[in-house]
């Protein structure tokens, strides 16, 4: 399979690291027109230059930010809702501002960039939306209820909307990655377990902690979920609508997508 994404701007909101980056590279190496996003301008810079890309430093997590993005950027083709921030606390520990914050940014950041983006799509007759969720949103952590929350909020924003474009030709879809080997999860293995190897806490933290159900017996790679993103963003995804694509390794235990 041959995709072939030439002459579509491409916006990936938090793609200076991680997921996010993994899947600017893979979409400009199909031939996208990609920007990429973040909060950090240096960051944006040196990510954009390498992949041979453009970038518009904002932070989507704001409204103020999401609507400075859309002045430098008023159009795209394919809009990859990645940005997103995780923690880990106790459910009757987690404080009003935390539930809000996390909202806010995992959320709304896409629901402020669709509702811009998407009209604009159907009245061209092409586009996809995509959100970046996690499987977290169908199988709830303890420790990160409001990660949880935010994650299944995701889902139904992206189904609702899928139903508001149907028959335009735009396709909106949520990717569900499970544990990646981003850096947020590598700051938190350093939390976890101080002074052991990147190796070394991967297979503590796939022992002790509910990525032990992954079918892989590994965490994934931020490209390999970059992989399902940009199967998603191509034409050959036309069919696939409204739909939650799993990209967690067999770690929800189901047979149904």
């Amino acid at each position: 399979m041959q995709i072939d994404l030439s002459g579509r701007i491409a916006l990936v909101t938090g793609s200076t690291a991680g997921i996010g980056e993994a899947a600017a590279q893979a979409l400009a190496s199909a031939g996208a027109d990609v920007v990429v996003n973040g909060r950090n301008a240096d960051r944006v810079a040196e990510t954009a230059e390498r992949i041979g890309g453009r970038g518009v430093t904002a932070d989507v997590g704001t409204a103020e930010g999401t609507a400075d993005l859309i002045r430098q950027l008023p159009e795209a083709d394919i809009l990859v809702n990645n940005t997103g921030v995780f923690e880990t606390r106790p459910v009757f520990e987690i404080p009003d501002a935390d539930w809000l914050r996390l909202y806010e940014v995992n959320v709304l950041s896409g629901v402020r960039l669709a509702r811009h983006y998407t009209p604009r799509m159907a009245r061209r007759g092409w586009g996809r939306v995509i959100f970046v969720s996690s499987e977290a949103g169908v199988q709830t952590p303890t420790d990160m209820v409001h990660y949880g929350m935010t994650k299944t909020a995701q889902l139904a924003v992206s189904r609702g909307m899928a139903q508001e474009v149907a028959g335009t030709g735009v396709t909106v879809n949520c990717v569900l990655p499970g544990p990646t080997m981003s850096d947020g999860v590598l700051a938190m293995f350093d939390e976890l377990y101080p002074g052991l190897d990147p190796g070394e806490q991967e297979r503590r933290y796939l022992a002790e902690n509910r990525a032990s159900a992954s079918l892989l017996k590994r965490l994934i790679r931020p490209h390999e979920v970059a992989s399902m993103i940009t199967y998603v963003a191509s034409e050959q995804a036309s069919a696939t609508t409204g739909r939650a694509l799993g990209a967690d390794g067999g770690l929800v235990p189901t047979i149904v997508p």
